[in-house]
């Protein structure tokens, strides 16, 4: 080990004062190196506990990690909370026992702990919040809503009620981070809806946090009676049309090579037909009546009579009038009454509103691309442009009248499209987002970087280093050992192996020189 500190003792008198600062700074760019290298490496994977914190959630957390003596990070302007990654399954496992997070509100954990003696409307009062709560907590999870809360109106259950057309409403403010689409609104509104009893989506005001009225332009119109409704229904038809037609455009013509704006006519008068028609060739026989009448006629003598008035003679006249016959009459009559009733018709048709009266398309074809060859791009003739209009009539289910001119119904036209201008804000933005990019990679990857860094410079130092012979005389032989033991700087077997171990390229060189002096 001595002889060995001597080598290197020797080594650095023999180096100049450039390769001693150069070799020091390396050495301590290594050790600087290596050093962060460790500290990094004995660092804690952090991975994501929970996100998306409410303030009182995030509190609750950190003061059970604090007390626990378990690292952590608060992130995301405190919302978000980092722990090392292999105990991030235990953690959750332990705080849920623990009833974290909790969310906004109080949920039906509620009624986990019995509580007697309460009225029944303590007992309502308990179970709207129960349920405002985990709205809130639901609508929270929603992309883009940072927080929620839920206020539910709900009629008391009254005995007598003196109005029957009171109905519960609810209304909803939301924390959104941007902009909040209108399929997310509206699914917040049935959402709430299906949760209460005999609440309708209409009845579902969604708030942000600016003051403006998210649900107002999404109330349900069957009959399409307000502006709203009728302009929002017409749109969608529109953008279906045209996302029928552009989906059809764009494998023949490439994406981005075609504009297509439909226009739709929508009926929103509803109305009531009742029509009754009757046909007086085709009747039939409803009623029918026969009657039939019988007379008979029977002629006959009357006989004497019995006993003392038969055997007394009678006055002359009396006698005549008793011998007259007895004449019966019987008349027999049929009677035939047919009713006929004539074809009826009746017919009720009801018409909603919402039909399609006309629709009128136009679109926008850019010109050709020019050749490969630099030659110019040549425009589509009269007969592509009709193909490319016919096609568009069909998606549109349209049927031209006989003698109706095509283009009134589509106008299809080709020209060149204006490259697209990107705004000087989109752009900074764009490259901010780049560059944050960029310095997120940076930096996980920075440490790496260096490290690998300093090694090359290192190596490069070295490489860079002359090989410096080592003197001659060092290499001749000594006589005797006394002579050796005189002279302090004479050439020892222990110090010629010590140096062919160090430098054995110099000790090389310096053999190859002497071989050389001396064939010479």
């Amino acid at each position: 080990m001595k002889a060995f500190a001597q080598s290197l003792l020797a080594l650095w008198r023999e180096l100049g004062l450039n390769q001693r600062v150069s070799l020091v700074v390396a050495a301590l760019v290594v050790a600087g190196v290596v050093a962060g290298l460790v500290v990094w490496s004995r660092q804690p994977d952090y991975q994501l506990l929970y996100g998306r914190l409410a303030e009182k959630d995030a509190a609750a957390i950190v003061s059970a990690l604090q007390a626990q003596g378990i690292p952590h990070k608060v992130m995301g302007g405190g919302g978000t909370i980092y722990v090392p990654a292999e105990q991030v399954h235990r953690l959750r496992m332990e705080l849920a026992g623990k009833g974290l997070p909790g969310g906004e509100g109080v949920g039906f954990e509620i009624f986990d702990k019995g509580q007697f003696g309460l009225s029944d409307f303590v007992q309502r009062t308990n179970y709207n919040r129960a349920i405002q709560g985990e709205l809130s907590r639901t609508i929270a999870q929603l992309d883009g809503v940072s927080s929620a809360r839920v206020m539910i109106v709900q009629p008391e259950n009254r005995l007598l009620l003196t109005d029957q057309g009171i109905k519960p409403t609810a209304s909803v403010f939301i924390e959104v981070n941007g902009r909040l689409e209108t399929e997310a609104v509206n699914s917040i509104r049935h959402l709430v809806a299906n949760s209460v009893q005999g609440l309708s989506p209409d009845e579902v005001a969604v708030v942000d946090q600016r003051g403006r009225v998210l649900s107002a332009n999404l109330k349900e119109d069957p009959l399409l009676g307000s502006a709203s409704s009728l302009i929002r229904y017409r749109q969608q038809v529109e953008e279906y049309f045209v996302s029928k037609i552009e989906g059809m455009l764009t494998p023949v013509l490439g994406p981005g090579q075609a504009v297509v704006r439909v226009s739709a006519e929508i009926d929103n008068e509803s109305a009531t037909l009742v029509e009754e028609r009757f046909d007086p060739e085709s009747a039939v026989i409803r009623t029918q009546t026969n009657t039939e009448d019988t007379n008979s006629s029977t002629e006959a003598k009357r006989g004497g009579t019995v006993g003392v008035t038969g055997n007394t003679p009678a006055e002359p006249g009396a006698a005549a009038a008793e011998e007259r016959p007895n004449v019966t009459n019987a008349q027999n009559r049929k009677n035939q009454s047919v009713s006929y009733e004539i074809n009826r018709i009746t017919s009720n048709v009801k018409r909603n509103p919402g039909g399609i009266k006309s629709l009128t398309a136009a679109v926008f074809i850019a010109a050709r691309p020019p050749a490969a060859d630099g030659q110019p791009s040549t425009a589509r003739t009269t007969a592509e442009l009709n193909a490319l209009r016919r096609t568009v009539l069909n998606a549109l289910g349209l049927k031209p009248a006989a003698g109706q001119n095509l283009e009134e119904l589509v106008t299809l036209q080709e020209t060149a499209f204006q490259p697209v201008v990107i705004d000087e804000n989109v752009a900074k933005l764009a490259t901010e987002s780049r560059i944050q990019g960029w310095v997120g990679a940076g930096s996980r990857y920075l440490s790496v970087a260096i490290a690998i860094g300093a090694l090359l410079l290192f190596y490069r130092m070295l490489r860079g280093q002359r090989v410096e012979p080592v003197p001659v005389d060092l290499l001749t032989p000594i006589a005797s050992g006394s002579s050796r033991t005189n002279n302090p700087g004479a050439l020892t077997p222990e110090l010629l192996n010590e140096l062919i171990r160090q430098k054995p390229a110099n000790v090389g060189t310096a053999l190859r020189d002497w071989i050389g002096t001396k064939q010479n």
